[in-house]
């Protein structure tokens, strides 16, 4: 596994988390990443990317106006998701991989988002 996820966590509804992803396989540096997310009984599912170049890209409606993607200018070793204005809806496994999903990688173990209502 070449990329590590951190950041989640417990927070009430309404709350903010920044989670980080962290890479160390050079595909990382130079392909687009995405966010994805799987709830208790759903599929995976996309919630943002983000280009090399540092654009954000298919951001889901669920999300839009509420989460960030961002990676780190200098090398683009680390993905951002900042999540404000959370939702228990929002709850689940939170992963990083490439984007998009069918050029993914192995997954990690990923971290867990609650929001408690």
């Amino acid at each position: 596994v070449q990329q590590v996820e951190s950041g989640g966590g417990l927070v009430q509804a309404g709350g903010s988390l920044r989670l980080s992803c962290t890479t160390s396989g050079s595909i990382f540096h130079t392909s687009a990443i995405g966010w994805y997310r799987q709830a208790p009984g759903k599929q995976r599912e996309l919630v943002a990317a983000i280009t090399t170049g540092g654009r954000p890209t298919d951001v889901a409606n669920s999300v839009k106006g509420r989460f960030t993607i961002s990676r780190h200018n200098a090398d683009n070793t680390v993905v951002y998701l900042e999540m404000n204005s959370l939702k228990p809806e929002d709850t689940a496994v939170y992963f990083c991989n490439l984007h998009p999903a069918r050029f993914a990688l192995a997954w990690g173990q990923g971290t867990q988002v609650t929001v408690s209502s």
